[in-house]
């Protein structure tokens, strides 16, 4: 897999956004990449200040814009400095999504840093909205950030469903965390489980066919062990039966994990994590970070 070479960080300058800019810096330390910093200033923001004030100084758009210059150099220093020797600073203003999928294109990122929320009127970088835009645009992988970032990752939850992109999930959170210990989990489900009851399956019938699906999907799991190199003291294996979304969330809190590593696209049960259901639920049900790959 392609290493991170470049490391972007959008932030709107909240309190919760520096928990992203500090996880990024760290991110940049231990792999070696370029860290980028980026502020978007709304461009309609601007505007419904500026009716605000029946009269204002005809500079007030650009003091606005130097002072949030300031702001991110202060948080660079502040927060970056200890762990890279120098970050580049982009500001900009207009739409929030279009500048951050803009720039990140220009930098050829590797990898993109947001906030769990967004803070203000004139710092308009609200994740939620603007994340699942970002997510639908971009084909790079995304780093939610929601926990505290002072410490590295420990233990890091994959959901897999055995393609060729659970592969890239894992070597993706090895770059990020490579002292972690990786959680596997495989969530299925039987093909029409609750048709069949209707159909008259009988319990013993249901149960059996629920015992050899998740025969498979272990051997398909030591099989994807093995493809990836893990060493067996760095990584446990969870299969259980089961809604995907329910189960990644039941067991990042059971496993006390920190980060939560998904593909955009996967299949069975983990079908059209972008677009759909899924992704959208973990990102805003988690109680920890989330990457999407």
């Amino acid at each position: 897999m392609t290493p991170i070479r470049t490391v972007l960080a959008a932030t709107d300058l909240s309190a919760p956004a520096r928990h992203a800019v500090l996880r990024a810096a760290s991110i940049a330390r231990h792999t070696g990449a370029r860290l980028a910093l980026q502020h978007v200033v709304s461009l309609g923001a601007l505007d419904a200040l500026r009716q605000l004030f029946a009269a204002q100084p005809g500079d007030l758009r650009q003091r606005l814009l130097d002072e949030a210059r300031d702001e991110v150099h202060e948080l660079a220093a502040e927060l970056c400095a200890p762990h890279v020797a120098s970050a580049d600073i982009h500001l900009s203003a207009g739409s929030a999504l279009a500048e951050i999928t803009s720039h990140a294109d220009a930098l050829d990122a590797d990898l993109l840093v947001l906030g769990a929320r967004g803070a203000s009127l004139v710092r308009d970088l609200a994740v939620g909205s603007t994340t699942e835009r970002v997510l639908r645009k971009t084909g790079r992988p995304l780093l939610v950030v929601r926990g505290d970032a002072r410490h590295d990752y420990r233990r890091v939850l994959i959901p897999v469903d055995f393609s060729a992109r659970s592969l890239k999930a894992i070597a993706m959170a090895r770059m990020l965390a490579p002292q972690a210990e990786i959680v596997l989990l495989h969530a299925f489900e039987v093909p029409f489980e609750g048709r069949l009851r209707h159909a008259g399956v009988s319990d013993a019938e249901l149960a059996g066919l629920l015992a050899n699906a998740k025969r498979e999907a272990g051997a398909q799991m030591a099989e994807l062990i093995a493809a990836a190199g893990l060493p067996a003291a760095a990584v446990q294996s969870v299969v259980v039966h089961g809604d995907a979304s329910v189960r990644i969330l039941d067991q990042q809190q059971l496993q006390g994990c920190e980060l939560i590593v998904i593909g955009k696209r996967g299949q069975g049960p983990l079908e059209e994590l972008l677009l759909g259901s899924v992704t959208t639920h973990i990102l805003s049900q988690a109680r920890g970070d989330v990457l999407v790959i």
